[in-house]
């Protein structure tokens, strides 16, 4: 391994997203890396690519394409050979890749839980009746529909520095960002409470960075397994199931979350029509090994109690 080791002559190129968040992942990913093979930090060179979903700022999510828009560029990057790894937000991902890249290497994962975040407000429940908030996740629209019928829900787009300024502004009393992005920008002083999955469970993947490769390149696959996170691949294998099987979009409000203990598996999830009037939930209890057929009947099962057109 050690003559097919990146060097400052021929370094590994690591395609990224430009907010201060997806740079963030991607010196987390550099950063493993050089500690694993004791690499300097100039083997290494961080590209940043122009995403759609980054560029189209005044338009929700599932009105411009879902989430291939925050991956196509740099799936494009990596299969041209501009880049040798590419770094996701893995709630960001589609469940299938495209031919020839695989997506097998997670880092350990972050916080999952959602943060409520407000200038004014601590928790949720303190929020007025009929005060504006601020969201672009389809899930947690409907989820705070569910739970708080009289709330106005307005779209917010933008990183979370765009989302901070807007709160700022006045045009939403409060908002909700993942507390693993937040503390990955060393920002949590920002939530003002985390919500416990319980009471708001997680988009799909929350919290967990997985890096794409090309199938082909053995080169980088054994860096790559290196840093690879066991748990959290085992906890993403169920969740990404789930999802596949529900098929899953952003236009879809869709909730799960796969909890480790020893080798036992939990597995959660929970489907909401957009309005918020209907949830149907379940769970799955198993071998961590069997987290992806667990996945898969969970959704089974959700989509059959909740019958034709639930998300229309």
């Amino acid at each position: 391994m050690t003559h097919d080791l990146p060097t400052p002559d021929r370094p590994l190129n690591i395609g990224t997203r430009g907010s201060p968040l997806a740079l963030a992942q991607a010196h987390e990913t550099r950063d493993r890396l050089m500690a694993a093979f004791a690499l300097p930090q100039d083997a290494f060179q961080i590209v940043v690519i122009k995403v759609t979903g980054d560029q189209i700022q005044d338009r929700a999510l599932k009105d411009i394409g879902g989430k291939g828009l925050f991956t196509r560029e740099i799936e494009e990057a990596l299969l041209d050979g501009s880049i040798d790894i590419a770094v996701h937000s893995m709630k960001d991902m589609p469940t299938l890749q495209p031919e020839g890249l695989l997506l097998d290497c997670y880092l350990p994962r972050e916080d999952v839980r959602d943060a409520f975040v407000s200038t004014a407000y601590a928790t949720l429940e303190d929020l007025p009746q009929g005060a504006t908030v601020g969201s672009s996740s389809l899930r947690r629209r409907a989820q705070l529909a569910h739970r708080r019928p009289d709330l106005q829900l307005v779209e917010f787009r933008g990183n979370v520095q765009t989302r901070l300024k807007k709160l700022g502004d006045g045009v939403a009393a409060a908002t909700f960002l993942a507390m693993a992005g937040l503390n990955r920008l060393g920002m949590a002083h920002v939530a003002r409470s985390a919500i416990d999955p319980d009471h708001m469970l997680p988009a799909v993947a929350q919290g967990a960075i997985g890096v794409e490769r090309r199938a082909d390149d053995a080169r980088t696959k054994a860096l790559l397994d290196a840093i690879h996170h066991h748990e959290t691949g085992l906890r993403l294998a169920a969740e990404r199931a789930f999802l596949l099987h529900l098929d899953g979009s952003c236009e879809t409000p869709i909730a799960g979350l796969a909890t480790l203990q020893g080798q036992t598996l939990w597995l959660r999830g929970e489907i909401l029509r957009p309005d918020g009037t209907q949830v149907i939930a379940g769970e799955r209890h198993g071998s961590a090994a069997d987290g992806a057929a667990m996945g898969r009947d969970l959704a089974a099962d959700l989509l059959k109690r909740a019958g034709p057109g639930f998300f229309a």
